[in-house]
């Protein structure tokens, strides 16, 4: 019997201290007074600052060399596309690799599990879903 209260009591505690931590609520807006302020309206003159700066430069991120979840290929020099999911190797017109998968666009898509091939041709199906996209007619 001793067991099953401190059961129940163990449950009713880990229920009610669920209900005690909550996230803090955003402050509400305060209310805006419903008449205009009394005393003459004054525009600010243009100066250093009130003039609108340029928009900050965005900074384009560099490309990744490597990626997360796929091992670069082998002897080679390479970067990691995100966007189309593959690397692509330096050197070597649109030839891109994944997975121990050398791929290649040349007017239709190749692959090989070799630079040196033997090639086999294939269509956008066989090759990873962003490298198809990239080259799609």
């Amino acid at each position: 019997m001793a067991v099953i209260a401190r059961i129940t009591l163990m449950t009713l505690i880990l229920g009610l201290s669920a209900c005690v931590v909550q996230p803090p609520t955003e402050p509400t807006e305060p209310p805006r007074p419903t008449s205009p302020p009394a005393g003459p309206a004054v525009k600010p003159h243009p100066g250093p600052s009130t003039v609108p700066s340029k928009p900050p430069t965005q900074t384009q991120k560099p490309m990744p060399r490597t990626s997360a979840s796929f091992a670069p290929p082998p002897g080679g020099a390479s970067h990691w596309d995100p966007r189309m999911g593959v690397y692509v190797l330096e050197g070597q017109t649109n030839t891109f690799y994944r997975q121990r998968t050398y791929y290649r666009w040349n007017n239709g898509w190749s692959w090989a599990t070799s630079l040196q091939g033997p090639w086999q041709e294939t269509d956008s199906s066989g090759v990873p879903g962003g490298l198809g996209r990239a080259f799609a007619q």
